[in-house]
């Protein structure tokens, strides 16, 4: 088996150090380096909690994509970071997985762009639990039989982003299923705005956000007489580990840009 060598940003993140510790307890996986805003220029055996983990820190992308020799890019930062490390890693020849939430279709677009004229996979996962991922293709096999569906979403009260980037793909994968409708009665109103959450295509979503959730999501679909109710729970960030491992051994064998773990999943 041939050796990935992986760059994770964010390492001290919670999602962060769960992928760290997939990476080194991984075989076949060897970590190369971070990417870490605060600890540039030291190892990560000096950093608190990744004792006995050998790998430098670095601060600068740049600097690190260019001086590491490394396949693969595993980034769990922010939408805005994210898209730097992203552009950057695939112009010095390194696939971005990419687990970070609120990429605009512009960003989207541009990363498109760089695959094709880098011949380099990247992947963008809104959601890297499996079990999210086929709550999302239930849902949009469900939509050709029950158009009226509503979304809820509930995390934790950190979260910067709503709608969750699960959510809006769920959303968008069954619009492109579902005929559009406004739901609900023609003349509702709000008598407090918002009562009725986001409306894309004529669906709503409501996003919760207290502390103690980790990320839930539920979708509801009615008709006459009955209801169908998916709904996904991960209860901690261990979870997304086996989709993040996915994301990893399939991008090497990408060309293009995938968005949405939906895409590679059998």
């Amino acid at each position: 088996m041939e050796t990935i060598n992986i760059i994770i940003a964010g390492p001290r993140g919670r999602m962060g150090r769960e992928a760290v510790k997939l990476v080194h307890e991984t075989e076949g996986y060897r970590l190369a380096a971070v990417l870490d805003r605060k600890h540039g220029g030291i190892n990560m055996n000096e950093m608190e909690g990744f004792q006995g983990i050998d790998a430098p820190v670095y601060s600068d992308p740049e600097k690190c994509f260019t001086e590491v020799k490394a396949e693969v890019l595993i980034d769990l930062t922010t939408p805005d970071v994210g898209m730097l490390h992203a552009e950057t890693a695939l112009t010095h020849g390194i696939r971005p997985v990419v687990g970070t939430t609120g990429f605009s279709i512009d960003d989207l677009e541009r990363l498109e762009r760089l695959t094709k004229e880098t011949g380099l996979g990247c992947i963008i996962a809104p959601n890297f639990a499996v079990g999210a991922i086929l709550m999302m293709k239930f849902s949009q096999m469900a939509a050709k039989y029950f158009p009226d569906v509503e979304i809820i979403e509930l995390h934790h009260d950190q979260k910067l982003d709503a709608p969750s980037g699960t959510a809006v793909k769920t959303a968008e994968m069954i619009k492109s299923i579902r005929q559009s409708k406004q739901q609900g009665h023609p003349n509702e109103k709000e008598t407090i705005e918002g009562a009725r959450g986001a409306n894309f295509d004529g669906m709503h979503i409501h996003s919760v956000r207290l502390p103690g959730l980790i990320a839930h999501q539920q979708v509801m679909f009615g008709a006459d007489g009955q209801m169908l109710t998916l709904r996904h729970d991960s209860f901690n960030r261990a979870s997304f580990m086996s989709g993040v491992k996915l994301a990893v051994d399939t991008v090497m064998r990408q060309d293009r840009l995938v968005y949405g773990l939906e895409n590679i999943i059998e």
